[in-house]
């Protein structure tokens, strides 16, 4: 009762969101870590991506009754295969290359790292009200 009744709320939506910004922030900070290495690539997980299949997981959710919600729509996967799903690399600033022949720009990638850092911080504090919700329902009690 409890499962089908939590994937009907917006925690998953939420926990799917804290794990892209988590997994994109590891790869913002290898692009900063690498700007001295001749040659380097930028990368990046797009969240236009993202955005678009969460948006078709939560529409073919929404289209099913609660007791025919299946495993795999909306809920928590294991690190390994959460990168694979947004995996595309993002060649970005593909026609500036710098004297070392890499693209990466420290302004963009710290630029790009802040609005991932909002992202995640909102998700976080939404997924926080929700369980706070939560307990004050459980416990018929505001606090």
């Amino acid at each position: 009762m409890f499962p089908s009744m939590l994937n009907h709320t917006t925690l998953p939506v939420l926990e799917q969101a804290v794990a892209f910004t988590e997994s994109r922030h590891g790869v913002l900070a290898g692009n900063i870590a690498n700007i001295d290495t001749p040659g380097y690539k930028t990368r990046d997980l797009s969240p236009d991506l993202f955005q678009d299949s969460l948006r078709r997981a939560i529409e073919q959710r929404d289209k099913r009754p609660a007791t025919e919600i299946s495993p795999g729509v909306l809920t928590p996967r294991e690190e390994s295969r959460r990168l694979d799903d947004f995996a595309a690399v993002k060649d970005s600033m593909k026609h500036i290359l710098y004297h070392d022949e890499s693209d990466v720009s420290l302004e963009s990638q710290v630029t790009e790292l802040a609005k991932n850092q909002n992202m995640h911080n909102m998700a976080v504090s939404l997924m926080t009200q929700q369980i706070r919700l939560l307990e004050v329902a459980i416990s018929e009690r505001v606090a």
